[in-house]
């Protein structure tokens, strides 16, 4: 970065500014616990020399945080995938269930958008769809912050959801199915070739909570990908134009995630290895009735503190993922 002419290439040195800072993101941590370590031991040498209840409390307390920062600094070593550090773009979709499964997705959300103000991720959401009765069929956010695409790349998969119904008179037990996915959100020179002739533009009135001028003009977009099936929308901003370049970034990023997942797919198969990670699997349990109890099928890690969990506690989850992509990972490259 010091060198003569480092700002010849504007575009080459954001990438390489963007590199340090993700190898900073990594190294700072581990100093910072380095000196964490250093200052335990003092106050161990100090509690062990004047042994007094207060003193010793303190040096638990300390201890228990010094253990934490490990963990910490554990999951973040976990996230080593090729495009784990970007933003993130993530889309939750109504399954079985009708008005029990809208209501469902907007737990869902709830539930992300509360685990993502506690680790200080920003999200801004790009399209919802309201469910007919209540709750939401289908939301569209863009979830920014350092890692937001390897920590989420976790919650990919069907969801279960089973309770009594608030929406039914007979208070029945209810099963009820959503899918999340997610994407990378990549860069906006990404290569992907796409024709005009193989895209339909559509223009409609937003029809979520998007501020006064939502419902007034068609500047909600919506673009189909004719050759894969891939639609997607955005209806955020007050600009049709705004809208449209958003929804082909996410496009973009659809067809080249897509393109991504089948290369893997292809050497799954060479390594012979069945993926129960996989997108498209039923990922997760989240039981309110007969018993409580939140369990993720893929990597056997349970809780029964449902309303934690609802309430954003869902990191036990995503590290129990990572450590068992890891795991898969290394297995496959022995």
């Amino acid at each position: 970065m010091g060198v003569v002419g480092f700002w010849d290439n504007p575009g080459k040195a954001r990438e390489v500014i963007e590199h340090v800072k993700r190898l900073r993101s990594l190294l700072d941590p581990f100093h910072e616990l380095e000196k964490f370590k250093s200052d335990t031991e003092v106050m161990q040498e100090l509690t062990e020399e004047v042994f007094e209840p207060d003193s010793f409390k303190e040096f638990e307390d300390e201890v228990l945080k010094y253990e934490k920062a490990i963990d910490a600094l554990e999951l973040r070593t976990l996230l080593g995938g090729e495009n784990d550090s970007l933003n993130a773009i993530m889309t939750i979709h109504s399954g079985a269930g009708g008005t029990e499964a809208c209501d469902w997705v907007e737990m869902l959300l709830r539930m992300y958008r509360r685990w993502m103000e506690k680790h200080d991720f920003k999200s801004e959401i790009i399209d919802i769809l309201p469910g007919d009765e209540a709750g939401v069929k289908s939301v569209t956010l863009i979830v920014k912050g350092e890692y937001a695409f390897g920590y989420l790349s976790a919650e990919r998969g069907v969801h279960r959801l089973v309770r009594i119904s608030p929406f039914d008179t007979n208070k029945r037990r209810h099963t009820s199915f959503a899918s999340v996915d997610v994407i990378p959100e990549y860069a906006d020179d990404i290569e992907i070739d796409i024709k005009e002739e193989e895209l339909r533009i559509d223009t409609y009135r937003s029809q979520g909570a998007g501020g006064q001028h939502v419902n007034t003009t068609d500047s909600a977009v919506r673009i189909t990908h004719l050759p894969s099936g891939i639609v997607v929308q955005c209806q955020n901003e007050r600009s049709q134009h705004k809208n449209r370049a958003t929804a082909m970034k996410i496009l973009k990023a659809r067809l080249h995630e897509q393109a991504v997942r089948a290369r893997d797919e292809e050497r799954a198969k060479e390594y012979s290895q069945k993926s129960d990670i996989a997108w498209g699997s039923q990922i997760r349990s989240y039981v309110f009735c007969p018993y409580q109890m939140v369990k993720d099928h893929r990597t056997g890690v349970e809780t029964g503190s449902v309303d934690y969990v609802m309430d954003g506690d869902i990191d036990r989850f995503i590290q129990g993922y990572l450590k068992v992509r890891a795991s898969i990972g290394n297995n496959s490259e022995n």
